[in-house]
């Protein structure tokens, strides 16, 4: 009888330790190193499961080639890069793991709402190219963080975690989810707010913490953007579709926002002439002093790499051995 085969198609590369020792008695696992989705014609349809991280998209056309598929394990919280009515109409469950990262994204939410708040990275950026004297009012007025409203837009584990730290440091938090039970605010000690609109206008810093989803598509656009106060800043360590980077660097340029920090983008990594790289890059531009952006790297520690990999392989174990997967989101 021929052995299993478990395929991770991106991101992770041999040497494959920890996936060895959880499914080495019951499969071969491959990665495949791939960067596109064409990269996985021929060498993916055999698989029994697959493992898959962020670099690439598994559409209808590779789901329907699948012949032995038994999951699909998103290694990450996200699972938009997964055709989920594809795979279920071909009797494919869709896993994610959940709460691999949420320390980790919640510590860079807060870094990121401090490092803005605090005008840390302005003036960095600015002393660093010489612009300017060699003071603090270069970043005049800040204000005390203690007292100001940490606005978060979903409240799940991340975005849970995210206000906690939030709290503790002394800000007001107020949230913005329609699917949470009631209770949650009462919990968490923190406000509800009914509708997005009454969040944007009481928080002096936004942090997305949201899936992307047809709803939540563009949720950060120029229109809402608009409804923030005058002067906020905006954190995004969701997904780069829930907020219109370039809405934002135009915000950025005529001073509504007064800072924002973006892990995620919607192209990734983004191309060479994306208008919103350009402005980032040009020292003549606002958003090259006030915008930071980093490469989706909010999730990263190497405690949570290995969380990811562990868990995503004992959900694979479980189909393998016969038993119902965890985390099904189709």
């Amino acid at each position: 009888m021929s052995r299993a085969q478990v395929v991770i198609p991106d991101f992770i590369s041999p040497p494959l330790a920890i996936e060895q020792q959880i499914l080495g008695d019951l499969a071969e696992v491959v990665a495949l190193n791939a960067f596109s989705e064409e990269d996985l014609v021929g060498r993916i349809e055999q698989a029994d499961a697959i493992m898959l991280y962020h670099f690439i998209s598994l559409s209808r056309k590779t789901i329907d080639r699948l012949e032995n598929c038994k999951l699909i394990v998103r290694c990450g919280v996200g699972f938009d890069n997964v055709d989920r009515a594809a795979a279920r109409e071909r009797g494919i469950p869709v896993a994610n793991v959940p709460d691999y990262g949420t320390e980790e994204v919640a510590d860079s939410a807060i870094g990121m709402a401090l490092t803005l708040m605090r005008g840390i990275h302005y003036l960095n950026s600015r002393l660093q190219r010489k612009e300017g004297p060699w003071i603090y009012e270069q970043v005049v007025p800040l204000h005390r963080i203690r007292d100001q409203v940490f606005g978060v837009i979903g409240i799940g584990r991340i975005g849970t975690a995210a206000a906690l730290r939030a709290k503790a440091l002394g800000m007001r938090v107020v949230f913005y989810d329609p699917f949470a039970p009631d209770g949650r605010d009462k919990a968490l000690g923190i406000t509800r707010c009914e509708e997005l609109t009454e969040l944007l206008e009481v928080s002096d810093v936004v942090s997305v913490h949201c899936p992307r989803t047809d709803l939540t598509q563009h949720m950060i656009n120029a229109q809402t953007i608009q409804q923030m106060k005058p002067g906020s800043f905006l954190v995004n360590t969701a997904r780069g579709g829930c907020v219109d980077a370039a809405a934002v660097v135009d915000a950025l340029a005529n001073d509504h926002l007064r800072g924002a920090a973006l892990d995620v983008l919607e192209v990734e990594p983004p191309l060479d002439n994306d208008p919103v790289m350009l402005a980032w890059r040009d020292p003549s531009h606002p958003a090259h002093d006030r915008l930071i952006v980093n490469p989706h790297s909010a999730f990263y520690s190497e405690e949570g790499l290995d969380d990811m990999r562990i868990k995503g392989s004992e959900n694979c174990r479980r189909v393998l051995r016969g038993e119902a997967p965890r985390n099904v989101v189709n």
